[in-house]
């Protein structure tokens, strides 16, 4: 059964934010958060974007979306 690997989905992430030149600010700004919290819980892998904010970052890291959520099989 295919599931959602959050950690190596928080890695890319972490990785498009980085690779892009955004900061953590940026996404915080374009997702409409208060607190980048959310963020560190994405790039951590404790939790995922939910479809909402997963399209406003593959629209900002100009990515699809299935280039950002890695799955695995268990």
């Amino acid at each position: 059964m295919p599931v959602i690997d959050t950690q190596a989905t928080g890695m890319n992430i972490r990785n498009m934010i980085k690779d892009g030149g955004f900061r953590i600010a940026d996404v915080q700004q374009r997702c409409g958060f208060n607190t980048p919290q959310a963020i560190f819980k994405w790039m951590r892998g404790d939790a995922v974007p939910t479809i909402d904010n997963m399209v406003i970052i593959a629209d900002m890291f100009g990515v699809t979306i299935d280039q950002i959520i890695v799955v695995k099989k268990i």
